[in-house]
């Protein structure tokens, strides 16, 4: 089938971005103009619309997402009476089933206190109840998840009647994830693929884990079909991989994240300084983890947030320099995930080894500035140097734009808007740069070429009125068209 786009403003190189109509064959675009194109057997009247390259979301978590829009959506939670009030009627409409939530954040509300475990026990009943925080680095559970994960009183990051992290947290999520069924695993997979393609996304990079969504959940993702955005499948774990898995990285924890005190930093938190975070790897096991990645020829990765991770991190890309090479280190092009506290001097280093960025500017619009969490946790010198996106593009450190979803919403033109609108002056990177990051940089960190539209390109586009998204097309093939 040739199919024959036209009447649009196509955003292209400087070559074609004059050009209004587009033709495609086979899933390949064989034509850019503005004249009389070739013969075709089906027109599509773009009727004025922008024709741009898709987004590549690099970073997401697709059931947790689509669980948060298929069970309780707690980013609209102002207090811990709205939680309880949520969990109150989950229960009483579904007592038997988990109820399962995510997104309560405690710092914008008045008196920044979670509800604890008596309140919601109390709230729940005998409903298993499982509520990660925005972050997904805590969550609070109630009295019957825990006895389904008894092992999570006394392991690391357990608290009597608080939110639980580390180890705890861990536990109590296995047990959650365990508690779902494959059928509303299903659903909400297939509730966020579609939700994704409606935002102008033909393509997620999932990043699964056994800590995570378990194994069953990565394979059943990756072999989803239909018209769906294409899942590329990173597994964070060290040894072997998944059938499908592009390679392992993702969340391969280094520490953890800002908003649950649990990023690994050099100095103590300002708002709380009995502690100075969790770094759970060190450099000679990362190291380890690159080295035999890069025997393999595959992408090893870590998640990595904080400085004292940060360190870390480069501490092992030089170990393991020292084994395979500069060179062949930076031929696989390894991932960071986040990478939010990191120095100049380090950010050269990563770009020696051609190290991919996958970061996720909307952090920066919930969480940065003067009066944001990142302040509160950390003060407003060290607040005000994370999410460096200008530094680190200036160092050559290739950028890939995601969500982090559910962690920030599927949402590309405000993940552009807050890479350029930066809370940091300086920090922010131009329009074009971001635009590219969202959609070249993320071709990139899967080892693939993308994002442009050209003869001999992937058919792949949007095409947008103002920023709503009107039709997404991958490979040539209509995944999403506005109702």
């Amino acid at each position: 089938m040739t199919t024959l786009y036209t009447d649009g403003r196509v955003r292209g190189d400087t070559a074609t971005d004059t050009a209004t109509s587009l033709v495609v064959e086979d899933g390949v675009i064989t034509w850019l103009g503005t004249g009389t194109p070739p013969a075709v057997g089906e027109t599509v009247d773009l009727a004025g619309a922008l024709v741009a390259p898709a987004f590549v979301d690099a970073h997401v978590h697709a059931t947790s997402a689509g669980l948060m829009r298929t069970g309780l959506d707690l980013t609209g939670a102002s207090s811990a009476a709205d939680v309880l009030d949520a969990v109150r009627d989950r229960a009483c409409a579904e007592p038997d089933a988990l109820a399962i939530g995510h997104g309560w954040d405690e710092t914008r509300w008045a008196d920044q206190r979670p509800p604890d475990r008596a309140e919601l026990d109390a709230a729940a009943g005998a409903t298993p109840v499982y509520l990660t925080r925005i972050d997904a680095h805590s969550a609070l559970a109630t009295t019957a998840l825990v006895d389904l994960a008894p092992q999570a009183r006394t392991a690391a990051g357990w608290s009597a009647d608080g939110p639980l992290a580390r180890d705890a947290h861990h536990a109590v999520r296995r047990a959650a994830r365990e508690s779902i069924t494959y059928e509303q695993r299903r659903a909400a997979q297939l509730e966020f693929l579609r939700h994704a393609a409606a935002r102008g996304v033909a393509c997620v990079h999932e990043c699964g884990g056994p800590d995570i969504a378990g194994e069953s959940d990565f394979r059943e993702l990756l072999a989803l079909r239909g018209s769906l955005p294409r899942v590329v499948g990173y597994w964070g774990a060290f040894g072997s991989r998944p059938p499908g898995a592009r390679g392992l990285a993702g969340d391969l924890f280094v520490d953890g994240a800002f908003g649950s005190r649990t990023a690994a930093l050099r100095e103590p938190y300002t708002d709380a300084p009995f502690t100075s975070g969790a770094r759970y790897l060190d450099a000679e096991r990362i190291a380890e983890h690159l080295v035999a990645c890069t025997d393999d020829g595959v992408q090893a990765g870590f998640h990595v947030i904080g400085d004292a991770a940060a360190s870390a991190v480069v501490a092992g890309f030089q170990l393991a320099e020292k084994v395979v090479g500069e060179q062949e280190l930076g031929t696989v092009r390894h991932r960071l995930e986040h990478l939010e506290m990191i120095t100049a001097e380090q950010a050269a280093e990563l770009a020696r080894f051609r190290v991919i960025a996958s970061v996720q500017p909307q952090f920066d619009a919930a969480w940065g500035g003067g009066d944001g969490m990142y302040a509160r946790r950390l003060g407003r010198a060290r607040a005000a140097a994370l999410n460096p996106y200008a530094m680190l593009a200036a160092a050559g450190v290739t950028l890939a734009f995601g969500s982090d979803a559910p962690v920030t919403p599927v949402d590309p033109w405000a993940t552009v808007h807050a890479a350029v609108h930066h809370r940091t002056p300086g920090s922010g990177v131009s329009f074009d740069d971001a635009f590219a990051a969202h959609t070249t940089g993320g071709w990139t960190a899967c080892g693939e070429t993308g994002g442009t539209l050209e003869v001999g390109a992937p058919a792949t586009f949007a095409v947008w009125r103002d920023e709503t998204c009107l039709r997404t097309v991958l490979d040539g093939n209509t995944i999403y068209e506005v109702a």
